[in-house]
């Protein structure tokens, strides 16, 4: 008999997961408020409603006799998940210390604190009267709801004049009605992914990160990473036991987790944790190089708690066996396609390990994504030996693909630019 289990959202990085269980004889069922969910595509079974009714989705969970709940690919489920699998005896990779640290930017905050590891300076604001004071707000700013992700919200603020706006939409995007004003940092951009497995934390992936810049004061969206980071030594040393610290006290025995870094001067500013599997997916060239699967591992947890196998440690290696990973970004203007080439070319090269696809010919991009990972085509996955067979692909794919409009206007945004070799030789 098929093991049943509730996932969680319905992005498409989640469809992704359904589909990982499905291949695994799971039989998948998934819960989103909107109908149109691409994960419900994939899954055997849906329902249409707010995960956050926990009442519901537990009644769902027994009407179906199902045999584990997992969270998808987004931070603000992380805490019904949490939620719904207490109320089910169900296995749950989540702490009421790790939700409170990891789901919320505020909460995340106050533990940095208290470990000593450095984070963006910035002040709460739960009230609009408080953004006129200017003695504790120093443009330019950065401004976020505390409790959303994926660029929802968000906001880079450099004049005075819309300030009060801007807070006001970044408030109406928080469930907690608090908005977090940072000091805006234009800086290099990182991010370490770690592993937890029976109260051990291993770091599995370690990436410097690329945004565009060309679209004036939304949030700036990632375009592009590779593995590994050039700062990988330096953190090693001087921030990951730190880190370590910080999750022994929150007494996390499983799980993955995604925390991504400024690096400003040598010093690093921690910022948006991620403790679930991550839209950027750092886990497909894992699976790639070292052989064991994020995806795989959670749906098994799930199931019976059981997350990895006892060879997990020999396997897992952050400097991913000599190779060079990126991930290729393809942001899009708005606009509706008309027209995508390339795309299948790319797909077959032998560089490529996986590719998601966001939209097809006929999908409309509307405004109101841009600034969001909402406007996200597609991301390619892409292994090499050096840097400079990275490099090249780049610069092949960047010819090969094209993405038009009904005006046969191009709709690709900015295109990853090749690495500096001196950076990341290997």
């Amino acid at each position: 008999m098929l093991k049943k289990l509730i996932i969680l959202g319905g992005n498409p990085e989640t469809a992704v997961l359904v589909d990982t269980a499905k291949a695994m004889g799971v039989y998948t069922i998934v819960i989103d408020m909107s109908p149109d969910s691409p994960a419900k595509r994939h899954a055997d079974k849906s329902y249409d409603l707010d995960v956050f009714k926990v009442d519901e989705v537990v009644k769902i969970a027994l009407d179906n006799k199902v045999d584990g709940v997992l969270v998808g690919v987004a931070d603000i489920l992380v805490k019904p998940y949490k939620d719904i699998c207490d109320r089910l005896n169900l296995p749950c990779y989540a702490t009421e210390k790790a939700v409170e640290a990891f789901c919320s930017k505020d909460g995340f905050k106050r533990y940095c604190i208290k470990h000593h590891i450095q984070d963006i300076p910035g002040i709460y604001i739960d009230d609009i009267s408080k953004a006129t004071d200017s003695e504790n707000i120093k443009l330019p700013v950065m401004i976020k709801p505390v409790d959303n992700g994926g660029g929802v919200g968000m906001k880079i603020c450099r004049d005075e004049s819309d300030l009060e706006d801007s807070i006001k939409t970044a408030l109406k995007f928080s469930k907690k009605g608090v908005v977090l004003v940072e000091r805006y940092m234009d800086c290099d951009d990182m991010a370490a992914y770690y592993t937890f497995r029976n109260g051990v934390p291993y770091l599995s992936a370690i990436s410097d990160r690329f945004t565009t810049k060309k679209q004036g004061d939304s949030s700036p969206v990632c375009i592009g990473a590779i593995f590994p980071s050039k700062y990988t030594d330096a953190f090693v040393k001087t921030v990951h036991p730190q880190l370590c610290n910080l999750f022994k006290d929150l007494e996390v025995k499983n799980g993955v987790l995604n925390i991504q870094f400024f690096v400003e001067n040598g010093e690093f500013y921690a910022y948006d944790p991620g403790f679930r599997l991550q839209g950027e997916a750092p886990h497909i060239p894992i699976a790639h190089i070292n052989g064991f699967d994020h995806r795989k591992m959670l749906v098994n947890f799930a199931l019976t708690g059981v997350f990895g196998s006892d060879d997990f440690a020999d396997k897992n290696d952050y400097m991913f066996k000599g190779n060079i990973a990126c991930t290729i970004w393809v942001l899009l203007k708005d606009g509706q396609i008309d027209v995508v080439e390339g795309l299948k070319e790319i797909k077959s090269d032998e560089n490529v390990i996986f590719v998601l696809d966001r939209f097809k010919a006929g999908d409309v991009v509307e405004p109101k994504m841009l600034g969001t990972e909402k406007q996200v085509f597609s991301r390619i996955y892409v292994v090499g030996n050096t840097v400079a067979t990275i490099n090249n692909k780049i610069i092949q794919f960047k010819s090969l693909l094209k993405v038009k409009d009904t005006n046969n206007e191009d709709m690709i945004l900015e295109w990853l630019k090749p690495f500096d070799t001196n950076n990341y030789s290997n």
